[in-house]
């Protein structure tokens, strides 16, 4: 049995951006891997055909409190796919939920954490998912909020940003490398090099960089124009919208921003996201 490296975070903050570039670093392809084969890669812990398989009836027959309940030996399922180390996406907190964690520690053996500003996240969120700001400003400030079972997924609990990214980058005794999507924007080789390190794994800078090109929000973008993605919200045409770096300050109100600032405005400042004057940063 393997043990599992989590790649973990909210909704809308990179994480598949973050899997294109392992994908791609890991097979070193002559073409960039196609944006619905990355599901082969790293697994996704909300996928149904496995919940079934442990439970051994179909999604249909099986209530949330069940699904909740077989997570840890889904992961266990997981992990034993493979003998060696392998991804795992996540959008679950890092928490227990009825007595049980929502990522089980005995599998487990390092995360990456994908951290977004929120307010770049709030318009991501709104467009993923079909709701309005006011909507999503509330979602994304509740520790109940949760993506509902849909589908094929399972549900994830992803609680509030702020409780959110703390219960990853404050994980006693994991070992969690933080990368801010906004350094994978402005410096992609440098924060993506800093993952390889994490990893352990051997430099390599032709092949960083090509990983670091194949996996481009424009080539991901081409990718799902050409040949759409499995992984689109039924509320969206699109999954990739713009993956720009401060779009809130043209998109956001005055008051929607000091909703967000108000409910994670500690976080934020923690991670960069807020100025020493308390003003947002992008």
């Amino acid at each position: 049995m393997g043990k599992i490296v989590w790649l973990a975070s909210y909704p809308k903050s990179g994480n598949t951006w973050m899997r294109a570039f392992l994908a791609n670093l890991f097979r070193n392809p002559d073409a960039p891997v196609g944006i619905n084969d990355l599901h082969r890669f790293a697994f996704g812990d909300a996928r149904a055909d496995f919940y079934e398989t442990v439970a051994g009836r179909p999604l249909e027959e099986i209530s949330d409190a069940e699904l909740h309940a077989l997570r840890p030996k889904v992961h266990r399922l997981i992990a034993a796919k493979r003998p060696e180390t392998l991804f795992v996406k996540t959008h679950n907190a890092s928490l227990a939920l009825e007595g049980v964690p929502l990522i089980t520690p005995e599998v487990t053996a390092a995360a990456i954490y994908i951290i977004r500003n929120p307010l770049d996240v709030t318009l991501s969120y709104a467009h993923h998912f079909g709701l309005s700001l006011e909507e999503t400003v509330e979602a994304m400030a509740s520790p109940s909020n949760q993506v509902l079972t849909v589908g094929r997924n399972v549900f994830q609990h992803i609680a509030d940003w702020s409780g959110h990214v703390e219960s990853w980058t404050g994980a006693a005794g994991l070992a969690c490398h933080v990368v801010r999507y906004e350094d994978l924007v402005r410096q992609p080789g440098k924060t993506f090099g800093k993952v390889v390190k994490f990893l352990r794994l051997p430099p390599n800078p032709a092949r960083l960089a090509k990983a670091v090109r194949f996996s481009a929000f424009e080539t991901l973008a081409r990718q799902e124009q050409e040949a759409g993605f499995i992984e689109r919200s039924k509320n969206t045409d699109r999954f990739f919208r713009k993956g720009r770096v401060g779009e809130w300050r043209e998109a956001l109100s005055p008051e929607t921003v000091e909703k967000v600032v108000e409910a994670h405005g500690a976080v934020m400042r923690k991670f960069g996201y807020l100025g020493k004057d308390g003003r947002p940063r992008s």
